[in-house]
């Protein structure tokens, strides 16, 4: 079985697959760049006490981590409790994409597996929308690379209303009742949401306008299932596909080694 570990600056996420690539189990918890390395290690096998899977089952391990300072921990996590080092998506990683970008090494790992998972499993060309931390939106034809946008997150956005406002509290994301907002808390909500999702549907507007229309249109990461429902466009709700990329990529750089 195969371990892969999305860590993003929010949240951090392991999934196990079996031999044939199904997913065993997925598992989250905050992402904290001050965890050590015996943090990790505790998480790891606290998790998969939880889901009563035999660490000695798991035969190897693939990171992709946009958190420089939690990537050597959990790294080293893995490797003590695997016995080997995990595969750590960057640079000389074979991707199996043709990226056109002016730095290969400015596209994060996040971005790079999603993209590995989409090609693999959606008709091109395909936009991948993912609603992180940041919302990104990446263009693909075949393996083409051709290109992404990086917009400010659902969460990142609320926050800043919240800090830069004085009179505007914090709240949580939660489903708007309306539109129209008749307190501050359910306006700030509708706002977030609503906004979101204009913010989606007219960027996949003006992408295809720039380029092609899309064939498939998939949304993955924290907050697809807090947007996507109020988004206009047809958009497939795909939220293992970042995992599902990595799962990949540890199949193209292992096959054949031992």
């Amino acid at each position: 079985m195969i371990l892969t570990a999305d860590i993003g600056n929010s949240t951090t996420t392991l999934a196990l697959f079996n031999g044939e690539g199904r997913l065993v189990f997925r598992s989250s918890f905050s992402t904290d760049p001050h965890a050590t390395q015996d943090q990790f290690a505790i998480q790891l096998f606290s998790v998969f006490q939880l889901y009563q899977v035999d660490l000695r089952q798991v035969t190897g391990g693939i990171i992709a981590s946009v958190v420089p300072p939690v990537t050597e921990a959990l790294s080293a996590a893995v490797t003590r409790l695997m016995g080997k080092p995990p595969l750590v998506v960057g640079t000389g990683i074979r991707t199996g994409l043709n990226i056109r970008a002016d730095l290969h090494t400015q596209l994060g790992a996040d971005i790079v597996a999603y993209c590995v998972g989409a090609v693999a499993k959606y008709p091109s060309p395909v936009i991948v929308v993912d609603l992180g931390t940041a919302i990104t939106f990446s263009v693909l034809r075949g393996n083409v690379y051709a290109g992404c946008v990086i917009a400010p997150g659902v969460r990142v956005g609320l926050e800043a209303l919240s800090k830069q406002a004085a009179e505007l509290p914090h709240i949580s994301l939660a489903k708007p009742g309306n539109i129209l907002g008749r307190n501050t808390v359910d306006a700030m909500r509708a706002g977030a949401v609503y906004g979101n999702a204009c913010l989606v549907d007219g960027m996949i507007a003006r992408l295809e306008e720039a380029t092609e229309p899309a064939v498939a249109i998939v949304a993955t990461g924290s907050y697809v299932d807090d947007v996507v429902p109020y988004c206009r466009r047809s958009i497939i709700r795909d939220p293992d596909l970042l995992l599902e990329g990595l799962y990949l990529l540890y199949q193209k750089n292992t096959e054949g080694k031992k």
